[in-house]
């Protein structure tokens, strides 16, 4: 009898837990990705994180960075990294295969990262604008927002600039974090 009770209660709470959310009003969603990305030139090498909208998983983290490997024409390996505290102190990194979700355009992409070792999440990054210097970056759901330029490219001006350009896009840059670069 003891058994039974948890199970029962289970399968009651399912069925309205699952009603309410289909009841839910859906998220916005960004803006689609509508310039092509050329694969070679972009998934490849380092790009530094110059904002972000804050998340807890980046409490702490200052200078962070993603570096693209392609492995072929529709695989991506990714790492992101950051260093805690300072530009100086402890490196954090996370690593994981990324998967074009929208080969020819190239600009959304499902990394699924590997914690501990053990499992993988799974997240979606959409391109929502780029150059040969920086890019824009965000998920579906118009909750993340991140700017990142290459390492050499970084400066005041470009900042200012791709935060108006994702101001533009519609989102809220206000509050946008820079954290401390190297």
């Amino acid at each position: 009898m003891t058994r039974t009770l948890p199970v029962l209660a289970l399968a009651l709470a399912l069925p309205m837990a699952l009603g309410g959310c289909a009841s839910m009003p859906s998220a916005p969603l960004a803006p689609a990705p509508t310039k092509p990305v050329d694969m070679a030139r972009f998934y490849s090498g380092v790009w530094r994180e110059v904002a972000r909208r804050p998340e807890s998983l980046t409490d702490g983290c200052v200078a962070g960075a993603t570096e693209y490997t392609m492995l072929d024409a529709t695989h991506v390996k990714v790492r992101d990294t950051c260093t805690v505290g300072t530009p100086a102190g402890k490196l954090k990194d996370i690593g994981g295969t990324g998967t074009i979700l929208d080969p020819g355009t190239n600009a959304k992409l499902h990394v699924g990262y590997r914690v501990f070792g053990i499992f993988t999440v799974g997240r979606d990054y959409w391109v929502l604008d780029h150059d040969e210097t920086w890019f824009i970056s965000t998920d579906p759901t118009f909750t993340r927002l991140y700017l990142y330029t290459r390492p050499d490219k970084d400066t005041p001006e470009l900042r200012t600039q791709l935060a108006a350009r994702a101001k533009a896009l519609g989102y809220d840059v206000s509050k946008l974090e820079y954290p401390a670069q190297p």
